[in-house]
């Protein structure tokens, strides 16, 4: 009997599954490799049997729409813990040694009356401050991990840019939730709003994906269950700022995962440029305004 090649692929799996498609309507065929691609084989008197079945196959399985991005792990991720763990340990250095004979602390902490009269500034510089060393210690550790982790999908200066907006919205969102005697500083805002960036991200990205919707919702559970965990107790805790934080990150994070093409080289040196100038313009306006009030 002759035989008909009726469809050929790169990979064997796509021609085995047609062939059970076959198989089940009582159709023999065969998957061979020719040297160059598979190939599924039925007999000629077959042939036209098969194609109908198998078009109708397709029809009622449309292949699932893929989200692919053009990007990969970036080589230069390092830079972006490397640049959070920088500012974190010089501001707590200055602060500690009282530099430029000002108080940092009581000038760049978010004292929500003082963010809510104008000064706009402490909801920056309160992210790279802390009142002890086991909080800058935890929020150094943890800050640095996910900052790399976050400039390996997106680059150092697109993830050190994201990170810093969600986390001073985050700020100054909780700035109008919590009462006018607030007062909170520390880096954990930015921590959590990297883990809900990064969670976000990997959620958004598997949405397109057409995968089960445990795979696509893994990310943003796994990222709720460590903000639970790791966010909501210990003694002095913000959980609110926590929580606006990784909120603040999921946005950005989802916003971020919608760019098709990977940010290019000089986007990255003009985002981190313009966190790193965000924050120094922040301390100088902290530092003068502390200044002027002494």
């Amino acid at each position: 009997m002759d035989i008909v090649e009726i469809y050929q692929s790169n990979g064997r799996a796509a021609c085995d599954e047609l062939a059970f498609v076959l198989h089940a309507v009582g159709i023999a065929s065969d998957v061979a490799f020719t040297g160059h691609h598979w190939s599924l084989f039925v007999g000629s008197t077959d042939a036209a049997s098969a194609a109908t079945h198998l078009e109708r196959y397709r029809r009622e399985n449309p292949p699932r729409r893929r989200f692919i991005r053009p990007e990969g792990t970036h080589a230069w991720a390092w830079l972006g813990a490397a640049a959070y763990g920088s500012v974190v340990l010089a501001v707590a250095y200055l602060a500690g040694h009282r530099a430029f004979a000002a108080n940092w602390l009581s000038a760049g902490v978010v004292d929500t009356a003082a963010v809510r009269a104008g000064e706009w500034w402490r909801v920056v510089t309160a992210l790279t401050l802390h009142f002890d060393v086991g909080h800058l210690l935890a929020n150094l550790g943890f800050g640095a991990v996910f900052l790399w982790l976050a400039a390996q999908l997106l680059g150092p200066g697109i993830a050190l840019a994201g990170v810093l907006a969600a986390a001073s919205l985050a700020n100054l969102l909780n700035v109008f939730l919590q009462p006018a005697d607030h007062v909170s500083a520390g880096a954990s805002t930015a921590v959590f709003a990297t883990l809900g960036l990064l969670a976000a991200y990997a959620w958004r990205r598997r949405a397109d994906d057409g995968g089960r919707w445990a795979y696509r919702w893994a990310p943003l559970v796994a990222g709720i269950f460590l903000l639970a965990f790791t966010g909501a107790g210990g003694e002095n805790t913000d959980v609110l700022a926590h929580l606006t934080g990784f909120v603040m990150g999921a946005a950005a994070g989802v916003l971020l995962a919608m760019r098709r093409q990977p940010f290019g080289v000089a986007v990255q040196w003009l985002s981190g440029l313009a966190a790193g100038a965000l924050i120094g313009l922040a301390w100088v306006a902290a530092l003068a305004s502390g200044l002027a009030g002494q």
